[in-house]
């Protein structure tokens, strides 16, 4: 199902006069951090599509994902700290996949420099087995996904408005996974659930839409994504069904 991504992808086009009504930015920072053995080259597209609305978008310029290796996390880090310093406003974090965690994390360390954190089929909940993509992690890291885990409270929310955008139809991984519960410390957490795969999920159409919508927002004035009738409401169904 997977393969699905070509198809998505292509379906960019056709959607196009859709898409062009998309929410406007404000101009601030957003940084995208991709997938697992990804590099920026995979978020090029959503993040051109970001800059045209307005946005001042910029990969995570550390190559292949290939884990959090020795320097990875501080490069990070130290880009969302420049990104805060230079711009003087708040950083928005997108991840894919991995590059949601790290999104999540940085948020969790630097609160005052995030502005918001949107996810993609980031697995962050539950086992760490319940991804596809867990043995590959290993292999490409190096890593044991044990230890790693260990060293971070992955289920708990960010301390700022955070969405988890996934897909029940996620042949990587298991959409329970990416479901964030709700947190008493933070109440501005939702679960966004759209129609792609994996793969799919940083070139489709309904996931920029959603995407778009979540950086529009006024800084401070965050509401969960509201879910409209007809064929709004069946591109973005109700999670909670």
């Amino acid at each position: 199902m997977e393969f699905r991504a070509l198809w998505e992808l292509g379906s960019v086009l056709p959607a196009w006069p859709f898409l062009r009504r998309a929410a406007v930015g404000d101009g601030h920072s957003v940084i995208i951090f991709p997938g697992l053995s990804a590099s920026d080259g995979s978020t090029l597209p959503i993040r051109g599509f970001l800059e045209s609305l307005g946005h001042d978008v910029s990969g995570w310029n550390q190559g292949f994902n290939f884990g959090p290796r020795a320097g990875v996390l501080q490069a990070a880090k130290q880009q969302v700290l420049d990104t805060f310093r230079v711009t003087r406003r708040k950083v928005s974090l997108i991840g894919w996949s991995l590059g949601g965690v790290y999104a999540r994390e940085l948020a969790k360390e630097l609160p005052n420099c995030v502005r918001s954190v949107i996810t993609m089929g980031t697995p962050f909940a539950g086992s760490h087995h319940s991804t596809n993509a867990w043995r590959l992690y290993e292999l490409t890291s190096g890593r044991d996904i044990h230890a790693e885990v260990a060293q971070f409270d992955l289920p708990a929310a960010p301390p700022v408005p955070t969405t988890s955008i996934f897909s029940r139809s996620d042949g990587v991984v298991a959409w329970p996974a990416s479901i964030q519960e709700p947190s008493r410390s933070n109440p501005l957490t939702e679960n966004l659930e759209v129609i792609a795969s994996h793969i799919g999920l940083g070139l489709n159409p309904s996931t920029w839409w959603a995407v778009a919508d979540r950086l529009s927002q006024p800084e401070g004035q965050w509401k969960p994504f509201e879910r409209k009738r007809g064929l709004h409401g069946m591109i973005f169904p109700d999670p909670s069904r």
